[in-house]
């Protein structure tokens, strides 16, 4: 057996011991999948297998009433504004930080917008609240960006991917290690078809049917007496021509310094060599997956998801519902106590007792007659209210948000607080959303300081409308240096936000010295009410800033630069200065000197246009 065989015999044994070691988990994911589902009346078997349980009786009634479905709707809709945007702080107050952090800030809300970020965290969080974990991966495509060149095939510049994995994708080396750091080795597999396998790795492979999971409506042991229900329930499928590949990430050792990547599928190797990725801190390879649960579990790598925990309640109502209209069939069809032999059962069975029913008895004998049955017992309601109100307590949606109920007798401060109790409630599971984003900023920022050494060009559209062109490269991104900040919206709606602009400006708060609100804090002010791209005017101050910050530019080129009599030369000479004292200006400034005589001299210039203006004004008056 050659190494490269025993390579692919290690990992695929390895692989198959993951699967073992993991099964317990994917049964609980797979229970939640299908409760969520509809289909409720299933459990855990002992081999760690979905069994599903029939009817006992044929009159028994086995409906399903899934609150679990609406629940998880409500959590996710309110889950859904946490879509933080960046805030890049700079390490410090050195002129070359801030501009590092302005330009790492506008690659990562860039790429949020490019890579439709929002439709990928909603899907990650989808798989966090049912299966308790979802994953990122981050990675660099190199047939994405731009287009370079042609040959055999495209050139492209490359750019960052991010998708989703499911949990039932990732295996680690171990289920006890709380974060992916911990970790020695990770694997991921996912079935691909082998068309695509070869589009990838150049590697002809034979394709196989491969077990995958699928949907299917089922109508068994579901229903009630007389009828038949269905619902949808999650099985295993094939999916044919297809190959499963197995990429094993391990950590950086004494043995593998940068770490090491297999990749193999159907006793094929794909790949063999260094983690590709400088994604942490200081340059160093590591696994480029972030983690995102719904709920933590201490001293485990898996998160639990809300299903999990709804799962009981959800048991519970099913039984009681059922039981009551059993009671509810009972009064209202009747029971009937008959004398053996005084009438025909047959018939008596097929048609019941119908209106205007001739029912013939025999003589002398009793006739058929109702069980006298009583009304449905008060307990079943007062379980069922407390289910529901469960149902609320462990799923921290309140009964407002479930029955889209307002309040018109009860006071603003105290919806507030309700609002506020409604947040907190799952508040940390919008933190653990919160951290996952960040950490994802942090990949996409390594990736592009490792993989962007072309200048690249983004074109960014503010809020009010305008377009700004930004070119950078690698060198201008500086992803250790970097602290990594996030609004979360969950408790700020639109209206809300509104509210508190509002109340800013009735006090007077945003308006300056002379008690007048200046044009620059009256665009803010519409940025904050959601009205600013209706503002097409940009604001002169922040024009002056960048044209300063061209000249900059231009000097240092070896441009010539004019002062013009249009020129706000305070902020103007504000902007030269700053960026002369910068380290930026020391750094990349190959004739330091010369090129700082000329700002001066321009500074100069400003100067001059000041005096004069202020001569004539004072003339004037």
């Amino acid at each position: 057996m050659t190494e490269e065989q025993q390579l692919i015999k290690s990992i695929q044994e390895d692989f198959k011991a993951r699967q073992s070691n993991r099964k317990s988990f994917e049964a609980k994911w797979l229970l939640s999948m299908n409760f969520l589902l509809g289909n409720q009346y299933c459990s855990i078997g002992y081999a760690n297998d979905i069994e599903e349980y029939d009817k006992q009786f044929f009159w028994q009634e086995r409906e399903v009433y899934n609150h679990i479905a609406p629940t998880l709707d409500i959590r996710l809709s309110k889950l859904q504004r946490v879509r933080p945007k960046m805030s890049i702080v700079p390490a410090s107050g050195d002129e070359n930080d801030i501009k590092t952090a302005k330009i790492s800030k506008k690659i990562v809300n860039t790429i949020y917008n490019k890579s439709e970020m929002s439709q990928i965290i909603a899907k990650a969080t989808k798989w966090s609240e049912v299966c308790g974990t979802s994953f990122y991966k981050i990675i660099w495509n190199n047939n994405k960006g731009k287009t370079l060149g042609k040959g055999e095939s495209d050139i492209h510049m490359g750019d960052v991917e991010v998708s989703v994995c499911s949990p039932f994708e990732i295996f680690p080396d171990s289920d006890c290690n709380e974060n992916i750091d911990d970790c020695q080795s990770i694997i991921h597999a996912k079935a691909y078809h082998v068309d695509e396998i070869q589009n990838i790795w150049g590697v002809k492979i034979e394709g196989e049917d491969v077990n995958v999971f699928s949907l299917e409506n089922s109508s068994v042991g579901l229903g009630g007496l007389g009828y038949n229900s269905s619902a949808s329930k999650v099985i295993s499928d094939t999916k044919q021509n297809h190959a499963v590949v197995i990429e094993k990430y391990e950590k950086p050792s004494k043995n593998y310094p940068n770490g090491r990547l297999t990749i193999i599928a159907a006793d094929k190797l794909l790949y063999s060599g260094d983690l590709p990725y400088q994604n942490k801190n200081d340059g160093k390879r590591g696994f480029p997956f972030v983690k995102q649960v719904g709920i933590e579990v201490s001293g485990c790598f898996w998160g639990t998801g809300i299903v999990e925990r709804l799962i009981p309640i959800q048991r519970s109502y099913n039984a009681v519902k059922n039981r009551k209209h059993e009671f509810l069939n009972r009064v209202s069809m009747g029971v009937l106590t008959v004398e053996d032999g005084s009438v025909d059962l047959d018939n008596l069975e097929d048609e019941g007792l119908s209106p205007g029913k001739i029912l013939v008895y025999r003589q002398g004998a009793n006739a058929p007659r109702f069980m006298s049955t009583n009304q449905v017992p008060s307990d079943f309601e007062k379980e069922e209210q407390t289910l529901l109100s469960e149902f609320m307590l462990i799923s921290g949606v309140s009964d407002s948000l479930r029955n889209s109920s307002s309040y018109t007798n009860i006071s603003g401060v105290a919806l507030q607080l309700l609002i506020e109790q409604d947040d907190s409630r799952i508040s940390v599971t919008a933190d653990n959303i919160k951290e996952a984003i960040k950490a994802v900023a942090g990949h996409i920022l390594r990736l592009y300081r490792q993989f962007a050494i072309m200048p690249r060009l983004f074109k960014i559209v503010g809020a009010n409308g305008d377009l700004e062109v930004m070119y950078f490269s690698s060198s201008d991104i500086s992803a250790e240096d970097i602290v990594f900040e996030t609004e979360t919206e969950l408790s700020e709606t639109l209206a809300q936000r509104r509210s508190m602009v509002f109340e800013l400006l009735n006090a007077g708060l945003l308006h300056d010295e002379n008690g007048k609100l200046s044009n620059r804090m009256r665009i803010k002010a519409l940025d904050l009410l959601g009205f600013g791209i209706w503002e097409n005017a940009q604001d002169i101050n922040e024009l002056h800033t960048k044209r300063a910050s061209q000249e900059n530019y231009d000097i240092v080129k070896g441009k010539s630069v004019k002062v013009k009599e249009i020129d706000n030369h305070d902020l103007h000479i504000n902007e030269h200065i700053a960026y002369v004292l910068s380290s930026e200006f020391s750094n990349k400034s190959e004739h330091s000197e010369k090129i700082e005589q000329q700002i001066l001299n321009h500074i100069k210039q400003h100067k001059n246009f000041k005096a004069l203006e202020t001569i004539v004004e004072n003339s004037a008056k």
